[in-house]
């Protein structure tokens, strides 16, 4: 028996045991882990440069793939490493600092998924108070918000897990330090009560959130078909759409993977859900922005013609 004055490093569960397989991992999470970096990237360096892009709804969606590329970061390259070094180690600070910055930024992005939907409930259903409601100083207000919500959540789960007495070994269930697999070598009942607390207050206001964008894609959709004319109905909902999309993603993972039924729970199904809701939706973000909406696709397509003309002028000019 140890306690968690005692434990220098936890376990993570690995992706597989034969070495074929943990190679497989290594390079199909190296795939998809520079794709998320190419994506997203792309999508900041383009509303960055566009001055057209300049927007409340951009500069919220630039916020987003910062989010995503913080997110994707703190999981997926200490799995990769552990996979291709066939280790399962993860010291002690470094767990701590993994869960913080996981809640940190999947709080944050959640929070930030929030306001985007607000976004789009003024864009639509109140258009003419659009720049009233979300001016330049109100947009980079509400993106703080999110951002330090995301950071005082972080704060006080991480704060909370690891002041918990540790005793039931230093395995964990997971590929990266999560909450529910630290509480599950906890031997401390108050303190269980006491995180279980926090994390019952952060559904209810998870809870709130969704609510929120439920009753505002109701409006949303009422709003746009009462629009007249058809080509008016497809930009408000080519607008609409990948967020709606980004949100289902998001939302429906993470509700499977903390709300489903123990009966069916097994490790193998919790790994393929933890990446399903860690991992697919930061690297898919990007496409379904990208492949909705024509103006940020347009903005991609100079962006990328530009980056190609540069390189020739310098391969030219070496020459």
């Amino acid at each position: 028996m140890s306690n968690s004055s005692s434990i220098s490093q936890f376990l993570l569960l690995a992706f597989a045991d034969r070495r074929e397989l943990q190679l497989l991992h290594f390079w199909l999470f190296l795939g998809i882990y520079l794709a998320a970096l190419l994506g997203n990237g792309l999508i900041i360096t383009t509303i960055a440069w566009d001055h057209h892009l300049h927007t409340p709804m951009y500069f919220f969606l630039l916020n987003l793939s910062l989010l995503d590329l913080g997110c994707i970061s703190t999981t997926l390259p200490k799995a990769m490493a552990n996979s291709l070094w066939d280790t399962r180690a993860i010291s002690y600070s470094a767990c701590a600092a993994q869960l913080f910055f996981f809640v940190f930024f999947i709080s944050a992005d959640y929070f930030l998924l929030t306001i985007m939907c607000y976004d789009r409930y003024v864009a639509i259903c109140r258009p003419l108070h659009y720049g009233t409601l979300l001016g330049s100083r109100a947009c980079v207000h509400m993106a703080a918000a999110a951002w330090a919500s995301g950071f005082l959540s972080a704060l006080l789960h991480t704060a909370s897990t690891f002041s918990l007495p540790l005793c039931q070994g230093n395995a964990l269930g997971q590929f990266f330090c999560e909450i529910p697999q630290i509480l599950t070598l906890s031997c401390s009942h108050t303190g269980y009560l006491r995180e279980i607390g926090l994390v019952v207050f952060s559904l209810f206001l998870g809870f709130g959130c969704f609510v929120f964008m439920v009753v505002s894609y109701v409006q949303i959709f009422r709003a746009v078909l009462r629009i007249p004319s058809q080509q008016g109905r497809h930009k408000a909902f080519s607008t609409c759409l990948p967020h709606l999309a980004v949100v289902s993603l998001f939302i429906s993972t993470g509700i499977f993977a903390y709300l489903k039924p123990p009966s069916i729970s097994s490790p193998s199904l919790d790994l393929v859900l933890a990446v399903q809701y860690s991992v697919v939706p930061p690297a898919l973000n990007p496409l379904i922005y990208s492949m909705r909406n024509q103006q940020l696709k347009d903005a991609l397509r100079k962006v990328i013609s530009s980056l190609f003309k540069s390189e020739r002028f310098k391969a030219s000019f070496q020459k």
